[in-house]
């Protein structure tokens, strides 16, 4: 399994702002390719870029917008994205993953499902530096 905290044997592929809805779809388009080039099957490169579209839109509606990565791991064999914002954070992780809480009027399944979708999730949050979501894909 990857490890989240050495992310600097990385290989970066791809760097996108998080401002608008098209860049959530480039987000999610990027992805979508490097799995596919990679040979992922599509029912897997559509549940992580689900995962990808999720998570790019919260960085715009609950953090003011921010940054998308694309990384591969390539001593784990896994494709990592990094979403981060500079917003006021998530104040409590685990009811916020939790099915039906929302702060913004919606479902409330976006981030747990988000969490589903991917092999490995890590956030990491604060009032004072906005929040980090690390997801990946085995390949």
């Amino acid at each position: 399994m990857t490890d989240l905290k050495t992310q600097e044997r990385f290989t970066p592929l791809a760097r996108f702002p998080l401002h608008v809805s098209r860049d959530v779809v480039q987000a999610r388009q990027s992805v979508a390719r490097e799995l596919r080039d990679r040979g992922v099957t599509n029912i897997r490169v559509t549940r992580f870029s689900t995962a990808v579209s999720e998570i790019a839109r919260n960085v715009i509606v609950h953090g003011g917008g921010g940054e998308f990565s694309v990384y591969l791991d390539p001593a784990a064999g896994y494709l990592m994205t990094v979403s981060s914002d500079k917003g006021r954070g998530i104040a409590d992780i685990p009811q916020a993953l939790t099915d039906g809480f929302t702060t913004a009027g919606g479902l409330g399944r976006g981030l747990g499902g988000a969490k589903r979708l991917a092999d490995v999730f890590e956030i990491i949050s604060s009032a004072d530096e906005g929040t980090t979501i690390k997801m990946g894909i085995k390949l």
